[in-house]
């Protein structure tokens, strides 16, 4: 087991997001989070980084109670973030990033085959600045590529789909596709989209603060499907 999550709870503004959330997440996994609007995913995957602090409940990474812990330390640990909107750095180009990235000397050459690995022609990127020049679904590529370079045991994305037009989205997708590959650990990834679900190992739905179900996709989305169904009959009854 790689992460485990005991009775997180988070409140704020009098507001319950989390309500005694349990969850283990094992080695090596792909594993999607989705769920309504404020059911509290983003939260849940801010809370295991160390960006939110829970009200109370634990976390354990790896053996080690990290519930107190910095994100510095927790990224030293192997836990890795990408934001919704990937950061943009004035002056900094593609190349720098990676370096940092990686924590290690890396050549161009190795930087342009980790580029080539999610889909960017390196040699018209390896040298570009990372800013306004650059559209969403270039800058979610050009993080992915810094991901794969830190080599965590835990990767998180927040809604990776956000942002972008559908046909970045769908070349993006092959990315995700090939994650296993692309990054040797294990991956968390907030997301609504089907096409993210189906690729999954398992998906987990949050609904009001709480799990609600966890399983395949295919589980998750005809459960979802028959509760619909369910509800507007009874709607309709009433």
């Amino acid at each position: 087991m790689l992460l485990e999550l005991q009775d997180i709870c988070f409140e704020r503004d009098n507001k319950k997001i989390l309500n005694n959330i349990n969850l283990t997440i094992d080695l090596e996994k792909f594993i999607a989070i989705t769920g309504p609007n404020g059911s509290g995913k983003s939260t849940l995957v801010k809370i295991i980084m160390g960006i939110e602090k829970p009200d109370s409940g634990k976390i354990i990474f790896n053996g080690k109670d990290i519930t107190n812990l910095s994100i510095n330390e927790r990224a030293n640990l192997g836990i890795s973030f990408a934001f919704q909107q990937p950061v943009k750095f004035k002056g900094i180009t593609v190349y720098d990033l990676l370096k940092m990235s990686a924590k290690k000397k890396i050549t161009k050459k190795e930087a342009c085959e980790v580029l080539s690995r999610v889909g960017l022609c390196a040699k018209e990127y390896v040298d570009r600045e990372v800013n306004g020049s650059l559209s969403g679904g270039e800058l979610k590529r050009i993080e992915i590529a810094t991901v794969v370079l830190r080599g965590a045991k835990l990767t998180i994305f927040d809604e990776p789909e956000a942002g972008i037009d559908l046909w970045s989205f769908n070349n993006l997708i092959e990315v995700f596709e090939n994650m296993r590959e692309l990054i040797k650990g294990t991956t968390l990834i907030i997301s609504h989209q089907e096409r993210i679900l189906n690729i999954a190992d398992e998906v987990i739905l949050l609904k009001a603060g709480k799990i609600a179900n966890r399983g395949s996709s295919k589980d998750i989305l005809e459960q979802e499907l028959i509760n619909k169904k369910c509800c507007k009959i009874r709607k309709c009854n009433s």
